[in-house]
């Protein structure tokens, strides 16, 4: 038997070196085989960068982008699911049924007779059409500006104005303008000289991206102009660098959201072009966002107030309330998401990979449908925990909401009340302007779709609020009513 210890110097190192090269081979072996995978992952990759078909601004039909870009185009198909969460979701049941106090809350408003909770983009022009607010109640061709991709009729009631096609940017305003001001099944109607018709589809690829480049882009005028108000205001926006930037400048021109806005800031601002708090203004019912002092919600409320607007007068309570839209993009902004950097495409729109590629999901939904892409990116706890954190913040909104809503009944039967005794005007008075005010911070909450979960504590001062000046409405009532 041989001694290991009694080995040549020799033998040891011819070992050490047909070690080192069996590792060396391997080590090639091993290199040569990833650099051909990323060679095969980079030649998938590249498949996607091809056109079968000519988009330009023409292009409405998301079909046809579908035909260059196949992989965005099935995920925006699936906007038809319809799935419901506990406290919303894409499946349009009746919230006048699910929580009737908005019955009493909106009588004599169109929302008293017809509420349903929104379904996907795919069928935001149909449910708009089908609505009872719509087929019972007249509306103005303002409402397209959301519901539809309405960028060919602004073009064409913009040359109809005289403004040619090299000045696109009149030309869309002053269409805007124009389709603004028509009754909805005349706007809904438009076709061009061909008689082609001009609103044909939902959202689609063209409203939010430019044909030729695929850069996101702004396109809706309200927005447009409303990001101009808001970057000549004095409200703080740190989550809008460019506005910021902005303001430090010289001012020597309007806020041009293209140019200057970044790539992350249009991944939230694409969507802002429709959800948002707005109202028409004046006889030609120009659509117009209230952002002349800022984002918040008392900002909004004396951009109102200043102008006197009134949305209805409540038929039980005689007071000139407010109804809130959809101020997702205000809410998200007083959060810690915004703040963050965190845009609304990184959650509800995340990245996806199919083989080599990523891709932006367009299958346009609640991040709580799938958190492990929308959530656990940023967020490295499980699933469960993540659903549970979500879910608390949403329940216990939904609790405040409710006795918000039962503290402005309280008012509203108060104030009816009231009136059948024949109050003082100046008790009605005081008690209705309690009853906007409580409302309008109530309504901000409700018709915000993440119930409060953009800003849980903006969305629970609100709600604190509403409660309050609802049960100081009542007060009010019940002093002057004592002996």
């Amino acid at each position: 038997m041989t001694n290991p210890a009694s080995e040549s110097p020799r033998a040891r190192v011819s070992l050490v070196y047909v070690c080192a090269v069996v590792l060396a081979a391997a080590a090639t072996a091993g290199i040569m085989l990833l650099w051909r995978n990323i060679m095969e992952r980079k030649a998938e990759a590249r498949q996607n960068v091809f056109a079968v078909v000519r988009l330009d601004e023409q292009t409405v039909d998301p079909a046809e982008w579908g035909k260059n870009y196949p992989r965005q185009y099935d995920s925006y198909r699936r906007t038809v699911d319809m799935v419901r969460t506990r406290h919303g979701g894409s499946e349009a049941f009746q919230k006048l049924d699910e929580d009737p106090r908005w019955r009493r809350l909106f009588q004599g408003y169109p929302f008293a007779v017809d509420y349903r909770e929104e379904r996907g983009h795919a069928y935001m022009l149909a449910d708009q059409e089908a609505t009872e607010r719509v087929t019972r109640f007249k509306q103005p061709g303002a409402c397209l500006h959301c519901h539809a991709s309405v960028l060919p009729a602004y073009r064409e009631m913009g040359r109809r104005a005289g403004i040619g096609d090299e000045r696109p940017a009149e030309q869309v305003m002053r269409g805007f303008e124009a389709v603004c001001a028509l009754p909805y099944g005349e706007a809904r109607a438009l076709a061009d000289a061909q008689g082609r018709p001009l609103v044909q589809h939902p959202v689609a690829c063209l409203d939010c991206h430019e044909p030729a480049t695929m850069r996101l882009r702004v396109t809706r005028p309200g927005l447009i102009e409303g990001l101009r108000e808001l970057a000549r205001a004095q409200a703080p926006l740190p989550h809008l660098p460019s506005v910021m930037r902005w303001r430090a400048g010289t001012r020597v021109r309007d806020y041009d959201v293209n140019a200057e806005a970044s790539h992350q800031e249009l991944r939230s601002l694409v969507c802002a072009q429709c959800h948002v708090e707005y109202a028409f203004k004046g006889d030609g019912k120009r659509l117009t966002y209230p952002w002349r002092q800022g984002l918040g919600a008392e900002a909004m409320e004396a951009c109102y107030d200043e102008a006197g607007h009134v949305d209805w007068t409540h038929a039980a309570s005689g007071a000139g309330l407010l109804k809130a839209q959809h101020p997702e993009f205000e809410l998200w902004s007083q959060g810690i998401h915004a703040r963050s950097g965190v845009a609304c495409a990184d959650c509800h729109m995340p990245y996806v990979r199919e083989g080599a590629v990523k891709v932006s999901s367009h299958h346009v939904r609640s991040p709580l449908l799938d958190p492990s892409k929308s959530c656990q990116t940023c967020h490295r706890y499980p699933e469960a925990e993540l659903l549970a954190r979500a879910g608390a913040i949403q329940d216990r909104t939904r609790a405040l909401m409710i006795r918000a809503e039962d503290a402005a009944v309280g008012l509203i039967e108060a104030l009816e009340e009231a009136q059948k005794r024949g109050a003082a005007a100046g008790a009605l008075g005081k008690g209705r302007a309690l009853h906007r005010q409580a409302q309008w911070r109530l309504d901000l909450v409700a018709a915000e779709n993440s119930m409060g979960f953009h800003a849980p504590q903006e969305a629970a001062r609100l709600l604190a609020e509403s409660i309050d000046l609802a049960l100081r409405g009542q007060v009010e009532l019940l002093r002057a009513a004592a002996p």
